[in-house]
C-alpha cells in the first residue's frame, strides 16, 4: 500500500488527493497550506513521497517524507 500524495489545483483551492482517488483527502486556500497537510498526512502514515503541481498542470516538486527511503537521495538537495 502507497502512502503517496499529491498536492493538485482544485476548483476551491489546492487538494490534496491519494492516487487514484476521485474525492480530495483535504482542500486548503494555498498551495503552501496544501503542500504542509501532504507532508503531515504522509508522516502520520509512515513516511511516503509528497508530489506537487504546478498551476500549469506539470510536476514542479516532490519530496520524500521520513521514515521512507528517498529513491534519489543524491541528486535531491534542494531540502
Amino acid at each position: 500500500m502507497s502512502n503517496d500524495r499529491y498536492v493538485v489545483k482544485h476548483p476551491d483551492g489546492w487538494a490534496v488527493k491519494k492516487s487514484h482517488a476521485e474525492r480530495a483527502s483535504e482542500v486548503c486556500d494555498t498551495q503552501r497550506q496544501a503542500e504542509i497537510r501532504a507532508k503531515e498526512i504522509v508522516s502520520n502514515l509512515g513516511g511516503g513521497e509528497v508530489r506537487i503541481q504546478g498551476k500549469d498542470g506539470r510536476w514542479r516538486d516532490s519530496d520524500t517524507v521520513s521514515p521512507a527511503n528517498d529513491p534519489n537521495p543524491p541528486r535531491d538537495r534542494k531540502h
